[in-house]
């Protein structure tokens, strides 16, 4: 059982539907293959908030869909120390490949993202 800094914990979790609807409505956004990143700071929260999601529509198969949220959260949970430390994000990861990635290439796209979000 992972415990300490580098547990993805439930503070790190965007959930809510008001949450995530003000994240969708006013937040920016940007590609950066294989994902589309829909961000807004959020500075009231003491670390960020990563929603993942892939669509049903490009990926019938719930394994599919399970095995890409899966490798997305891992690389988060490896490679928070990229993302900004002084400002704190809402953060949506869409999936818009249409094939199953391998995680280290998964794993270096959320390392760029990251950094670029030190650009915000």
């Amino acid at each position: 059982m992972v415990s300490g800094p580098l547990k993805f914990s439930k503070e790190e979790r965007l959930c809510g539907k008001t949450c995530i609807d003000v994240l969708f409505s006013s937040g920016r956004s940007f590609k950066y293959f294989p994902f589309r990143v829909v961000c807004l700071e959020n500075n009231a929260n003491q670390s960020h908030k990563v929603l993942f999601s892939v669509p049903r529509r490009t990926f019938k198969k719930a394994v599919d869909r399970n095995k890409i949220k899966r490798r997305a959260r891992e690389a988060f949970r490896l490679n928070r120390s990229f993302f900004p430390q002084e400002k704190k994000f809402d953060i949506g990861l869409i999936y818009i490949a249409k094939e199953v990635l391998p995680f280290s290439f998964i794993e270096s796209k959320v390392q760029e993202i990251g950094k670029r979000l030190c650009t915000f």
